[in-house]
């Protein structure tokens, strides 16, 4: 039999007839935790016991089909659920009205639309992660070879890593905010980061435990911020007399469409770290809805929350988003409650340690796929490396909240958005039945020699940069096509779409022309 592991239905076939497919596995795949234990020597025994004790050895290696199971199907959702369901998703709506000075409506309608946009390329590829058994950017090696592959590990380790550093400021921030002066903000942030790395350090089934009841306590917090925020009274005109019209609107609709874009296709690149252990003939379709909803709810219902406490007219709710931004305001919404509502900031302070779990956990196996020297290190100690750096980064740029969000949110969406393209292209061009290659050849994942060169996936990403250079529009830098689609000052900010735009042109003949001249 085969080793090619291509298709589900394939792999579905061999079971029936009972075939175990993995004659190609290495024995860190079957068993990374002898492996690990083998390569450390004397400190082999310390590890077998974090191994016995429940902490996850595997980290990058591919997942053998008879290693699969089911039991987290319905994480799909409920994972991304949980993660979205926090308080670090509500400063993103608030920025329509804080710098884009767009009505309620206005900021409404481009979050559901913006946000649909950004929750179908993530359900994509969150569908691979059964499929082929592979964590996210081990599966860029097959349209970008392997040094596309380590390229895109480090833009989603700076890509998580930012991520984190928001999430840490923000609940330090909130915790902060409960009794002014008695608790400092260093200290909540780094509460924050250890409370989110002990989770990630034992690794992908206390994750998913986790993630799969965290929504349900916060979820009715959330509701509790609706109620209260409505009883002080929205205002769906306070921004009318600010609002910009013509072009300049546009404008503003498409630089923040771009943000909102971010918040859901940030996961994009850590979307099959959390399903690779499903059956491979796991219903791609299934996935696929699953992941989409569990996106696109939570995160518009929590955003269109941060919009529309920004329309409370009572000054002292102003005050407070000066004086503390986010976490400022959620107090003063909360402030009718006296201490219960205080103890309600707590757990919503406490809630981002929710979304910073996958942040952290996929920073650790980005680094791994870095390279072979660095897949050596276990995945423990990647992610412990990531809290240090970022609970040291929060520390440092504590004061400028809105600035990182704001500016990191924009550029993230212009790499999140050339990765899907190309990534999608090569799935439903050159690795469908019919297509140029048929498939997968799974157990290449790790051999350079076997793997495509990359040259057409790194041409392809590089044209996506281009495409995002000429349209983004950026406090320090607005490109000459977002200078023309927007306002003489500001401009448009098209950069997602332009750079998904410019890499989907030019990967296919590129692509065609690489398998033609090396067959691979």
């Amino acid at each position: 039999m085969s080793a090619m592991s291509t298709y589900a239905s394939d792999v579905s076939d061999d079971k029936e007839k009972g075939a175990i497919v993995h004659e190609g596995a290495s024995p860190a795949e079957l068993a990374p935790e002898d492996a690990i234990v083998r390569r450390y020597g004397r400190f082999g025994p310390f590890l077998a016991k974090m191994f016995a004790s429940g902490v996850e050895a595997r980290g990058v290696e591919r997942v053998p089909e008879d290693q699969r199971e089911t039991k987290n199907m319905w994480n799909n959702l409920l994972m991304w659920w949980s993660v979205n369901t926090v308080l670090t998703t509500i400063p993103i709506g608030t920025l329509g009205q804080a710098f884009f000075t767009l009505t309620l409506p206005h900021t409404i309608a481009t979050i559901l639309c913006f946000g649909a946009l950004g929750g179908v390329a993530t359900a994509f590829i969150s569908t691979l992660g059964p499929k082929t058994g592979l964590r996210t950017m081990v599966i860029t090696r097959f349209s970008s070879g392997y040094v596309g592959g380590t390229i895109y590990s480090i833009l989603n380790i700076l890509t998580q890593l930012g991520f984190s550093v928001t999430a840490v400021i923000l609940g330090g921030q909130t915790l902060a905010s409960i009794n002014p002066g008695t608790l400092p903000l260093v200290v909540g942030i780094i509460i924050i980061g250890v409370l989110s790395v002990i989770p990630c350090f034992i690794g992908y089934n206390y994750v998913h435990f986790y993630e799969r009841y965290a929504w349900i306590m916060i979820f009715i917090i959330i509701m509790f911020l609706w109620g209260l925020g409505g009883h002080a009274g929205f205002d769906i005109n306070a921004q009318k007399p600010l609002e910009d019209t013509g072009r300049s609107l546009s404008a503003d609709i498409l630089s923040f469409g771009g943000i909102v874009f971010g918040s859901f296709s940030g996961w994009a690149p850590v979307a099959a770290d959390y399903n690779c252990r499903l059956p491979a003939n796991t219903s791609s379709m299934k996935i696929f809805l699953l992941t989409f909803f569990g996106l696109w709810i939570p995160i518009c219902f929590v955003e269109i929350l941060g919009a529309a406490l920004m329309t409370i007219s009572d000054p002292a709710y102003a005050d407070a988003f000066a004086a503390g931004s986010t976490g400022g305001l959620v107090a003063q919404v909360l402030t009718p409650w006296g201490g219960g509502g205080k103890f309600l900031l707590v757990l919503l302070g406490l809630s981002v340690v929710a979304n910073n779990i996958p942040n952290s956990y996929s920073a650790g196996l980005s680094m791994q796929s870095l390279g072979r020297p660095f897949a050596l290190v276990p995945r423990f100690a990647w992610t412990f490396l990531a809290f240090v750096i970022y609970t040291v980064a929060g520390v440092a740029g504590r004061e400028h909240f809105s600035e990182i969000l704001t500016n990191f949110l924009s550029i993230l969406s212009y790499w999140t958005a050339f990765f899907i393209a190309i990534v999608a292209e090569e799935h439903f061009l050159f690795r469908r039945r019919a297509g140029a290659l048929g498939g997968y050849n799974l157990d290449d994942w790790d051999r350079p020699g076997k793997l495509p060169l990359g040259v057409a996936g790194i041409l392809a990403g590089c044209f996506g940069v281009a495409g995002a250079v000429v349209g983004m529009s950026e406090v320090w830098y607005t490109g000459p096509l977002a200078k023309k689609a927007g306002s003489a000052e500001f401009g448009a900010d098209l950069g997602f779409e332009l750079a998904a735009a410019f890499a989907a042109v030019t990967y296919p003949p590129m692509r065609w022309l690489e398998i033609r001249l090396t067959g691979r």
